[in-house]
């Protein structure tokens, strides 16, 4: 496991008040393979909060994807969503966890928000 993911994960429960302001609630495990053997996390998300062990057991989702691959999630050199439309990862069970869990990952590096990029253009043309 590498350290991006460790501390990506112990994270997150310092971090839930401010991503998970929405309706969302329900266990979602995050699966990543590691050669043969698979590595489990749990994460119980609530409004505001989010609970991650170790320990398996029942889910509301599934979320398998590669260790490697992941590492690029929670560095920002890849994109949840995109890695599930291209079948480098896969999902089963209630998206509503997917899509509340993905805010957690960092934008790309060298991203901006499109509005402050058109503000600055706007106030180049005048």
């Amino acid at each position: 496991m590498s350290e991006a993911t460790e501390r990506f994960f112990e994270s997150l429960p310092a971090r839930a008040p401010h991503v998970l302001r929405g309706p969302v609630n329900g266990t979602m495990q995050i699966d990543l393979a590691r050669g043969n053997q698979t590595v489990h996390w749990v994460v119980r998300m609530q409004p505001g909060a989010i609970e991650v062990s170790r320990h398996r057991g029942p889910a509301d989702a599934i979320w398998y994807t590669s260790e490697d691959l992941f590492d690029r999630l929670v560095t920002g050199r890849a994109q949840a969503i995109s890695t599930v439309l291209r079948n480098e990862s896969s999902f089963s069970g209630d998206v509503v966890l997917f899509l509340a869990f993905r805010r957690f990952f960092p934008e790309p590096p060298d991203t901006r928000d499109p509005r402050e990029v058109a503000r600055e253009q706007a106030g180049r043309l005048r």
